[in-house]
């Protein structure tokens, strides 16, 4: 075979090995560089996921690999973001990404402006891990197809998770493909003062016309029009005015749509209508990959040991650029190098070590859900199809695979002998379900709780 078709099958076993958001946002990002007898060079179109490819990933590919060239080889990962590059193989397509695609460059730039989004908080920048790959997937989807998937599309989350990042990298998303797109971005606290300097000026016709005719509308914070009742009277107009065009609409919030205090029904119930995706606090290994994405931005060197060093000392998405200023501010203005006894210094307690990265034995996810249903182990293993167990036993194929990487057929295995296309389906039904069912998120999330604990 020759090489590209021997890259084919080995993105073929991926797919089939880890779920759909994890190959559509994370080994998506891979090709081909080089391969030899005993070598074999693997490239990433976004080189600050490079680290966390090969640490979670490596083995699985190089498995892949060796499979299809027969012989055993040895594979590196290199920083190299190749453009224009697509592959498409019998299961997948891999689309070129659409910052190659954009029309006049000029005029997508000048539109972004006109929008106020940031330039740096895209789509390419933002980095992916486990607490916000559904809503990554979910941005990629609205972004390719506004209006259409997930309308609305509601992240809330904590302060620093990447709510306003995403939202924002939807904005240029759409922008790259159409640059005369209408489009708003505003906080909730805008919309309210905008909507009382029209009451004001008696200028609300005007009003009106501006929010009602866009094409997509994204608000950050929208719990602030809550307890307001002109505010949230004019919010629900406006919402089914763009609904009714076929307009998207993004929201951003600090908590979900029946949390919010003071949230009128009707609106709650709209917001509610589309997904509504908890973006949880970021991991060591995502806030590692923050702090390299915030330093290749500012064109700042800084040796991803040393990022470790700081993920695993500060868990506060925010404080994280705080501390990175400060490290880089102290380098420079005392002309001293920037290493790990300045960023303990800074740190100024003391540092916790870097955390060993987690194997998690297959026995102890197959107890985690056993117990946090109450059901027993020969019940995961049976044959009933009751919808009692079915559930559970597909949240525990999606938990040895994407917790513990453990392959299909081996899943099979441990599961009284089952299929690796059985595991499969119950991986994926999982995994997009993860999207749409807040109660599956929540048994997730508290089977993983029992594992940390």
């Amino acid at each position: 075979m020759d090489n590209d078709s021997i890259w084919r099958l080995v993105l073929t076993d991926l797919e089939l090995q880890v779920t759909r958001p994890v190959f559509k946002t994370i080994l998506s990002q891979i090709f081909l560089l080089s391969i030899s007898e005993e070598k074999v060079v693997v490239g990433c179109k976004q080189p600050l996921m490079i680290t966390m490819i090969e640490n979670r990933y490596g083995e699985m590919i190089k498995k892949s690999l060796e499979q299809h060239v027969g012989t055993t080889v040895s594979v590196s990962f290199k920083a190299y973001p190749q453009k224009n590059h697509s592959v498409t193989g019998p299961l997948f397509t891999i689309p070129t990404p659409l910052s190659h695609q954009m029309s006049p460059i000029g005029t997508s730039r000048i539109f972004t402006q006109q929008v106020r989004l940031n330039p740096s908080l895209t789509l390419q920048t933002f980095a992916v891990s486990s607490s916000n790959q559904m809503a990554f997937a979910a941005a990629q989807a609205v972004s390719d197809n506004p209006g259409t998937s997930y309308n609305p599309l509601f992240l809330y989350g904590g302060v620093g998770v990447g709510k306003t990042h995403l939202m924002q990298a939807i904005g240029h998303q759409v922008l790259a493909k159409k640059p005369r797109a209408s489009i708003i971005y505003c906080t909730g606290e805008e919309f309210t003062n905008e909507i009382i300097e029209a009451i004001g000026t008696k200028t609300t016709t005007a009003f009106k016309k501006k929010y009602r005719r866009v094409d997509m509308l994204l608000i950050d914070d929208v719990q602030f029009i809550a307890g307001k009742y002109a505010i949230q009277e004019e919010f629900f107009h406006t919402f089914n005015a763009i609904m009714t065009t076929k307009g998207q609409v993004v929201m951003t919030s600090d908590k979900p749509p029946h949390d919010i205090d003071k949230l009128e029904e009707r609106l709650r119930s709209r917001f509610e209508g589309g997904l509504t995706i908890d973006i949880g606090p970021p991991d060591f290994e995502l806030r590692t990959a923050i702090l390299l994405i915030k330093t290749k931005q500012r064109g700042i060197d800084l040796p991803i040991e040393l990022a470790k060093i700081i993920a695993a000392n500060v868990e506060n998405p925010r404080k994280l650029e705080g501390i990175l200023t400060r490290v880089v501010s102290e380098s420079q203005l005392r002309g001293i190098p920037l290493d790990g006894e300045l960023v303990k210094l800074i740190l100024g307690k003391t540092v916790k070590e870097i955390p060993p990265q987690k194997n998690i034995a297959p026995v102890k996810i197959i107890d985690a859900v056993a117990s946090y249903f109450g059901i027993k182990l020969s019940q995961l293993k049976g044959s009933k199809r009751d919808r009692a167990l079915s559930i559970p036993r597909q949240m525990l194929y999606y938990l040895l695979r994407t917790e513990a990487q453990v392959p299909l057929m081996e899943i099979g295995n441990l599961i009284g002998g089952r299929d690796h296309t059985t595991i499969l389906h119950g991986v994926r039904k999982i995994s997009d379900l993860l999207s749409t069912n807040e109660r599956i998120r929540g048994d997730i999330a508290g089977i993983k709780g029992r594992l940390s604990g």
